[in-house]
């Protein structure tokens, strides 16, 4: 990787709104309302392990499915692991893996990127090569 690359870790955000997977979607509907924000990171108990996405898209299927969004649990989804990259993976390799992913440092969650973010880091790239 060139050292002039941009790296995740410049243009993540943290990941301050995260649920558990026993929440029910109308939780995770509320939260991403409140939050402005178009999906969640799903974690376990402590809150620093990612174990699912969550997003508006998820919680849309389920109320076309006909569930009840204050019975229905997040874990009963069966929402797939997601991907994680280091603060240090460089955009371009993000952008390859990604739509919006969980940054993980030591094992634990230190934040979100998504592919705006990504987009814009390329694009600030582009404009001082």
């Amino acid at each position: 990787m060139s050292d002039s690359q941009p790296i995740v870790g410049a243009f993540m955000r943290p990941a301050t709104t995260t649920i558990e997977p026993d929440s029910h979607l109308a939780a995770a509907a509320f939260l991403m309302k409140r939050a402005h924000d178009s999906a969640l990171v799903v974690t376990s108990g402590d809150g620093r392990v990612p174990i699912a996405v969550i997003t508006d898209a998820d919680v849309s299927q389920a109320v076309a499915d006909g569930r009840d969004l204050n019975d229905t649990r997040i874990h009963q989804l069966h929402l797939s692991r997601p991907a994680v990259v280091h603060p240090g993976t460089s955009v371009t390799e993000a952008a390859e893996r990604m739509l919006e992913l969980p940054v993980m440092d030591d094992g634990q969650l230190v934040g979100l990127v998504d592919m705006a973010a990504v987009c814009r880091a390329l694009l600030d790239q582009g404009r001082t090569a």
